[in-house]
């Protein structure tokens, strides 16, 4: 038990924010968010201009013209929020076992242990 609490749980953290599917999802939504973030302040500053000068400006050549950014990262954000990580799923399984210990032991082995 004494492993559990000096090396599990660096060793979940570790290997779950190191995860590539962790890394994908929240590169994912960096680009998302700031795509996002840009249509809604093209929207916003256009609209100024236009109640400011009394225009319509035309906005159809406009990069996020068209896009629906909002509904690409509500997309995103709910598929982080489902995002299923492979060494979770272990973990889970190794939890359901009489002797969890060793089988959480033998996912994340330590390097400075005798294996003999």
């Amino acid at each position: 038990m004494l492993w559990l609490k000096e090396r599990e749980i660096a060793c979940v953290a570790e290997s779950v924010l190191n995860s590539e599917e962790l890394d994908k999802s929240v590169a994912q939504l960096i680009v998302a968010t700031r795509s996002d973030g840009y249509a809604q302040g093209y929207a916003e500053c256009v609209q100024h201009v236009n109640n400011t000068l009394k225009v319509n400006r035309d906005t159809s050549k406009s990069a996020t013209y068209g896009a629906n950014t909002g509904a690409v990262l509500a997309a995103l954000k709910a598929e982080f929020n489902s995002l299923q990580l492979p060494v979770m799923d272990l973990i889970n399984v190794a939890l359901q076992s009489e002797d969890h210990v060793a089988q959480l032991k033998e996912i994340f082995p330590d390097e400075n242990e005798d294996p003999s």
